[in-house]
This record gives C-alpha cells, sequence and structure tokens, in this order.
C-alpha cells in the first residue's frame, strides 16, 4: 500500500464528497492518510475526519502563513492537544519567505514552539519550507544541538543544501507532485542524489499540486500512485520497491500511528 502523508481534507474543497474521495484513495492503493491542521482554530475539524475514519490520522500546528494569528502559541499547549490518540504529528509549521503572510520573527517563535512541543510529545514536527533554506538549515542545526526531535521536511521542492544539511540531521523528506512535473529538473536531482533512501515518503499536499497526468484538476489523495511513479523514476527504483520504501518509512517516522495488518 502507500500513505498519503499530507493532505488537507478539511475545509471547503472536500466539504461535498469527502466521503467518495476516500473510498478512491482506497481502491488506488492508499491505505492511510494523514490530515494536516494548517490552523489552530481548525483543529477540531480536522480531528473530526480523523476520528470517523480509522485509516486517517491528523496532525495538530499552525502553518508560518498564520503564525501572526497566534504568535504566543504555547509547547506545552500543542503537546497537550497531541496527546489525542488519533494526532500523530506537530505542524505543519515552519518558514515561508515567498509569501511573508506573518513577519518573520513572528514565524521563528511559532516554528520554535512546535519543534519544543514535537520534544515534549515525542512526535515528529511536520516542516514548510519556502525560500528560507538557509534560516531553516541553521534554525536545525541549532535545535538539534539543544535537544534532539524528530522532522519531516515535507512537500521538498528546495535546493539540495538544506536537503543535505537537513539529511545529516536525520531529517526525512517528503515527495509531491511537482516531482512528476515535466520542467522539474532540480527536484528530481534532489531526490535522486540528497535524499537518503530510507527516509523518504510520498504525498499529495491536496487539494494542491495534482500530478502528472492529472495536472490541473483538484488533487487527491487517490492520486498519489502518480506521485509514487515520479519518485520511482527519480530513485530508479520498482513500483513495488517504491511502496515498501515509502510505507516502512512513514511508520518510522510516525511510530504512534498503528500500521495495519
Amino acid at each position: 500500500m502507500l500513505v498519503d502523508s499530507h493532505a488537507n481534507l478539511h475545509g471547503e474543497a472536500y466539504a461535498k464528497d469527502l466521503e467518495a474521495t476516500l473510498d478512491r484513495a482506497r481502491a488506488a492503493g492508499v491505505g492511510a492518510i494523514v490530515a494536516i491542521c494548517c490552523r489552530l482554530e481548525e483543529f477540531d475539524q480536522v480531528i473530526t475526519i480523523a476520528e470517523k475514519h480509522d485509516d486517517v490520522w491528523a496532525t495538530i500546528g499552525q502553518h508560518p502563513h498564520h503564525a501572526k494569528d497566534q504568535p504566543d502559541v504555547s509547547p506545552a499547549w500543542l503537546a497537550d492537544a497531541a496527546r489525542h490518540p488519533k494526532v500523530i504529528g506537530i505542524g505543519e509549521t515552519g518558514l515561508d519567505k515567498h509569501y511573508n503572510y506573518s513577519p518573520e520573527d513572528q514565524q521563528i517563535a511559532s516554528f520554535l514552539a512546535h519543534v519544543e512541543a514535537a520534544r515534549l510529545s515525542g512526535l515528529p514536527v511536520v516542516i514548510h519550507c519556502r525560500e528560507a533554506d538557509d534560516l531553516m538549515a541553521n534554525l536545525l542545526e541549532q535545535e538539534m544541538a539543544q535537544a534532539p526531535f524528530r522532522a519531516l521536511l515535507h512537500s521538498y521542492t528546495s535546493g539540495p543544501d538544506l536537503a543535505r544539511r537537513g539529511a545529516d540531521l536525520g531529517l526525512f523528506f517528503s515527495v509531491n507532485g511537482i516531482a512528476s512535473f515535466r520542467n522539474a529538473h532540480d527536484v528530481r536531482d534532489v531526490i535522486r542524489d540528497a535524499m537518503p533512501e530510507d527516509r523518504i515518503l510520498v504525498e499529495t499536499d491536496c487539494p494542491y499540486l495534482a500530478p502528472v497526468p492529472m495536472r490541473g484538476r483538484r488533487n487527491e489523495p487517490a492520486f498519489l500512485p502518480h506521485v509514487a511513479a515520479a519518485l520511482a523514476a527519480a530513485k530508479d527504483w520498482s513500483a513495488e520497491e517504491t511502496e515498501r520504501r515509502t510505507t516502512d518509512a512513514f511508520y518510522a517516522l510516525f511510530a504512534k500511528a498503528a500500521r495495519p495488518a
């Protein structure tokens, strides 16, 4: 089976057909999905989806776009919320200097609070990074030196330097539909050359970034096999090896998630 390690299932995108969307995913061989929380006020929506479906898990966190909304988010509060049995990760959090919807200092403060919550809870932190490679690498090295934590650089399309520095710190990576885009040669080069073979996951990041040949449509977990095919081509793996490696990596990182028999 495959695991969609990052899906945005709440909100308007699937309001009318969420159950059908999940059924299509199962039919496509997707055995588990992680519903991502990007705003703390949306956590109830996210966890409700996970509670209703045995094959859906959840995270708790705040995207850097929304760091300004709750700049004093408490690591203890996040860790306490993460005690819910369906919560398996902290985030998504991180840095986004492309849009800068939140000031950089608030993004950093929020990110560090999520890192501390990851330490307190023992759960991995799900990291978003866009146009902030050097700052992110420096923060990761600084924080890992203080006290270790587990982390995933999700939807990875950043450069080779952050990938290598992250890999040296033991981080995991997830690959999305961009790996299938015709001109994404640099993304495939990083996948091939910098991502450790036992620490790669796959994701859709739906409803965004639909892979080829579904590009231009609303993305959904059923399209995950196309992402896996792009990863397989970049790593010169078979389809079966890609399924096994990415699923093993998912359950190694998200150890709280119960693996199906």
